[in-house]
């Protein structure tokens, strides 16, 4: 049997296929607050908040409504975004000539608001939330069995990196919304709607924390504290991969997700703080991120 590290090799893939896993929400959760803070300059602390109420919108969708899994992950992130919108459009508009800091402090004080209000209402236990009939069961790989519903994960969470990063890196879109926050007034002498542009930005990071909300609730269950921690762990990827940087989001992401994995296997004492640790290492070397811009 081959060893690594002294571990039997299929113990590894297991692990790193489970850190891959991980690494697809940090993913598309970095991808939303890069995107949020690259455009808007936005430091968005409600981003844990959306993903859980993304979670809360597909379950009260499967309960209340008893609409499918499919419908319910189209309509949560869109509910999330809508609520990203609106407070894009009559709270944090009023703020973008102001210091970063109070930015932090509102949306730190709505994820307060909004993960007490759902608290209040549904408790602090989790709840169930079933995996669909088409994605049951779990496909033998030979090293281990992955369930289906996990290589899902996997699969759409490529798409939407992918795709996400396209739209705003490679596409006329993507370069008015660029332009937009760097020279509003130019860019809205040419008729381009700016504000328009920038609530919709707003409400395309939160719609991305919204679907990995609905994602991961058949993994972790539905609960108003499932954003809190995991939002601590989203910021050291944003600030690996590069403040403001959408491709190194994505790519710092499924990296850290995969030593994270690998930590498990060879010191799983340091499993749950190996991200803050290459977070450290990075900001000594490379203050900026991996990709990021010096200023």
């Amino acid at each position: 049997m081959t060893m690594i590290f002294g571990i039997p090799l299929q113990a590894v893939l297991g692990q790193l296929l489970i850190g891959l896993i991980n690494g697809s929400f940090y993913a598309m959760l970095s991808l939303g607050l890069a995107i949020i803070f690259g455009l808007l300059r936005i430091i968005n602390f409600a981003h844990g908040a959306m993903y859980m109420m993304g979670a809360f919108v597909g379950y009260l969708m499967l309960t209340w409504l008893g609409i499918g899994f499919w419908p319910a992950l189209i309509a949560a992130p869109i509910v999330v975004g809508a609520f990203g919108a609106v407070v894009e459009r009559f709270a944090l508009s009023r703020l973008y000539n102001l210091d970063h800091l109070y930015g932090l402090l509102f949306t730190f004080g709505l994820a307060l608001v909004v993960e007490g209000s759902f608290r209040h209402y549904f408790g602090a236990s989790g709840q169930p939330y079933p995996v669909p009939d088409a994605l049951r069961g779990a496909t033998d790989l030979g090293f281990m069995k992955l369930p289906n519903y996990r290589g899902f994960i996997v699969l759409i969470s490529l798409v939407i990196c992918i795709g996400a990063w396209a739209l705003i890196e490679k596409t006329k879109l993507g370069s008015y919304l660029r332009a937009a926050t760097e020279n509003p007034t130019l860019v809205g002498v040419f008729g381009v709607n700016v504000p328009l542009l920038l609530t919709l930005t707003y409400a395309f990071g939160a719609g991305l924390a919204g679907l990995a909300g609905v994602l991961a609730a058949p993994i972790l269950q539905v609960s108003p504290l499932m954003g809190q921690n995991l939002i601590v762990i989203v910021f050291a990827v944003v600030v690996v991969g590069g403040m403001g940087s959408i491709g190194g989001a994505i790519v710092a992401g499924y990296l850290l997700g995969l030593f994270e994995g690998l930590t498990k296997i060879i010191y799983p004492e340091a499993a749950n703080i190996v991200v803050f640790v290459i977070m450290a290492v990075v900001l000594l070397f490379r203050p900026a991120g991996l990709f990021g811009k010096d200023i």
